[in-house]
């Protein structure tokens, strides 16, 4: 290699490298891979909650026109592994949930498919079904999974002391991720090797998973997913429609099978963020400071498997205090499988908690910032390490300068314009900075530069262009030199991304390639030269409590006479080290925050407990916000690198924009109105008068 150029890509913002082929639609998504003669799946889906199939008639199907294959329990094949309730599909007669996949038509056209799909009879023998998360619910237990009850000191008597007390239920509801793409597999079995073309957030976690369900080797399976168009963890691990469509393929050997979900289906099939129920108990002094802190959180599981909503999460390190008691359980019911949603655990977990903090201020007389100012720890109240870097009041004192807080109200209901009542929110913001181990990155010399190529994953927020800077950077030449490959099972290993752990994770392994090439074949190397690196373990997290943190605000207006509630303008400051590319980030904590408000203000899946599915089912009646709902959103970092995080400086940023915007934005309403709501998302009947 060359004598360093200085060349300089992190910290800039070049346009997105995929933006091109993307608003031409040459950059192909799963369902738009050219394969030769497709053949197309249409599932077949049960409409009770529980119970069991007792016939199923599927002569008519087959004997419709371009139906090549009907699957079934009947004839499917035994899986190998079915400890994974979700994947374990077609296996007995049993229904776990309503929409649970009970076969699948496999036709010539879509249309063929989805109408011979119709003409399957099938007998149920119903059992009554449980779908609803209540407070007093028996089945309530403690997860498998997660980080277990927290119990220091006393905290019943230090409650019973406090000078000043919260005791209130906070809920969040069942919500569904919508990413523009839905979920699409498309399969090919050629009797050894299964390819799949899929919408993934991990190709090789994706391939890992299904490899011993279906009794593979890894390797016999390759998955490919170069551009994925959403997914806001719904993505980040295989659901039972990647598991049925190869098993289509399987049944096919030869054919490719394809399946893209249909907005519908995805409410029952490719997971979704649990509800919640948060009892919320604070203890303080007159002066705010916390000495009693208690938090139980109930979330909604599923009897097909397990997954915790763990809303304590965030409150274990959040705050300060001496007598704490946190316990988390989950209710499991006859309900699909929830899964990942955009910062699972912290994004609900900080509404309940973030809403009493605000109740807490205004019962002692505090300012909210200054009340969050008082109680902020010095070291993680959870394992006792010091934080990494927690500058949460820099950002709180930074947002209030930028976002005029001087100007609030403190009296609620005080501020009026044209029949609107005003108000401004604050809440705070965190996530854990972690970089998973694993991920490689294969660096070559070639004529024009170098192709560095690793599974990465980009679900459009920018890991294209910005893992370029990286790889830019680690090589010393210009950006037009490297050539990325990622998004395939066929390149070296790469974790998921999801946590916000992708570029960091990938991003040290991209350093390491270019270390190893380095050390192999100096500083410049012949073109067909190539070197390897592997992201390791980061050793400073098991002596520092790593964890980003921000502050949002929020100004919400609410008509007087109707109730109509809107957002006004939004501000998030954020600590999250070093910036790689302030153009994609940006992008990122912004949608991070658009989401926080339509968690907030729009999003609530109905659940009917009569039949057991999301009756809004579709993004006619499931409303997430538009452009008309977002007038002004302002985005700020503080200027920082943080070396414990690696050697690039920075820490994931995908989830942390959506924590406590939800909750800033609920305490704007109070505000404005002086009603005090504890339920998302917020109704204008609540601001009516009585």
């Amino acid at each position: 290699m060359s004598d360093p150029l200085k060349v300089s890509s992190i910290g800039t913002q070049p346009v997105r490298l995929d933006g091109p082929d993307k608003v031409r639609g040459r950059a192909p998504y799963a369902y738009e891979h050219e394969v030769e003669d497709p053949l197309f799946l249409y599932p077949v889906q049960a409409e009770i909650a529980r119970g069991k199939v007792v016939n199923l008639s599927t002569a008519a199907a087959e004997a419709a026109e371009g139906v090549v294959h009907v699957l079934t329990a009947q004839n499917a094949p035994a899986l190998k592994d079915t400890e994974d309730g979700e994947l374990a599909i077609l296996q007995s007669p049993e229904v776990r949930f309503r929409g649970q996949y009970l076969g699948a038509v496999i036709a010539t056209t879509p249309e063929q498919a989805r109408s011979a799909a119709d003409l399957i009879e099938i007998g149920y023998e119903r059992e009554d079904h449980d779908v609803q998360l209540r407070k007093d619910h028996p089945g309530a237990r403690k997860p498998q999974s997660g980080g277990g009850d927290v119990t220091e000191g006393d905290f019943d008597a230090a409650f019973a002391k406090a000078e000043v007390s919260i005791d209130a239920w906070y809920s969040t509801p069942m919500e569904h991720n919508n990413p523009m793409e839905p979920h699409t597999t498309v399969a090919k079995w050629d009797g050894s090797t299964l390819t799949l073309w899929t919408s993934t957030q991990g190709v090789h976690p994706a391939r890992t998973a299904i490899a011993p369900v279906l009794g593979l080797d890894p390797e016999q399976i390759r998955i490919i997913s170069p551009h994925v168009g959403g997914g806001f963890g719904s993505k980040g691990v295989p659901h039972a429609d990647m598991m049925l469509t190869a098993q289509a393929a399987r049944a096919l050997p030869g054919r490719t099978v394809k399946y893209a979900v249909s907005r519908q289906q995805m409410f029952s099939i490719t997971g979704y963020r649990a509800p919640t129920l948060q009892h919320i108990r604070l203890g303080a002094g007159a002066d705010g400071q916390i000495t009693a802190f208690g938090f139980d959180a109930l979330s909604m599981s599923s009897h097909t498997k397990e997954f915790p909503e763990e809303a304590t999460k965030p409150a274990r390190m959040m705050y300060a205090g001496e007598h704490r008691r946190l316990t988390q359980r989950v209710v499991p019911l006859d309900v699909p499988v929830p899964s990942w949603m955009r910062a699972p655990g912290e994004a609900p977990g900080m509404v309940g908690l973030e809403i009493a903090m605000d109740e807490l201020a205004v019962a002692c007389g505090i300012d909210p910032i200054e009340l969050r100012v008082r109680n902020d720890p010095q070291t993680d109240p959870d394992t006792g390490l010091p934080f990494n870097q927690r500058r949460l009041v820099d950002c709180l004192r930074e947002g209030a300068r930028r976002f005029g807080w001087a100007a609030r109200s403190a009296q609620p209901g005080t501020r009026r314009e044209n029949g609107w009542l005003i108000g401004l929110g604050v809440a705070s913001s965190t996530y854990p900075a972690s970089r998973q181990p694993g991920s490689v990155a294969r660096i070559r010399r070639v004529q024009d530069g170098y192709q560095v190529t690793i599974g990465a994953a980009d679900l459009g927020t920018g890991t294209w262009t910005a893992l370029t800077q990286v790889a830019a950077d680690a090589l010393q030449v210009p950006l037009e030199q490297i050539q990325l490959q990622i998004g395939d099972t066929s390149l070296p290993n790469a974790t998921v991304a999801g946590g916000s752990t992708g570029l960091a994770s990938w991003s040290a392994a991209v350093l390491a390639g270019a270390e190893a090439l380095r050390a192999e074949h100096g500083r410049d190397p012949a073109v067909g030269a190539e070197a390897q690196g592997e992201a390791k373990k980061n050793p400073a997290a098991e002596k520092w409590a790593m964890h980003s943190f921000g502050a949002q605000f929020a100004q919400v207006r609410i008509q007087e006479s109707t109730g109509e509630i809107r957002m006004d303008r939004m501000l998030g400051v954020f600590s999250a080290g070093r910036i790689v590319n302030p153009r994609t980030a940006r992008s990122q904590f912004i949608g991070g925050m658009t989401m926080g408000l339509g968690m907030a203000l729009h999003e609530k899946s109905e659940l009917d407990p009569r039949f057991g599915h999301v009756v809004n089912h579709d993004l006619a009646e499931y409303h997430v916000p538009v452009n008309a709902d977002v007038p002004e959103i302002e985005v700020s970092w503080l200027d920082e690198e943080d070396p414990l995080a690696g050697p690039v400086g920075a820490r994931g940023i995908g989830e942390i924009g959506i924590v406590g915007a939800a909750a800033a934005i609920a305490n704007a309403a109070y505000n404005a109105t002086g009603v005090r709501v504890r339920e998302l998302p917020l109704f204008g009947d609540a601001f009516l008068p009585r």
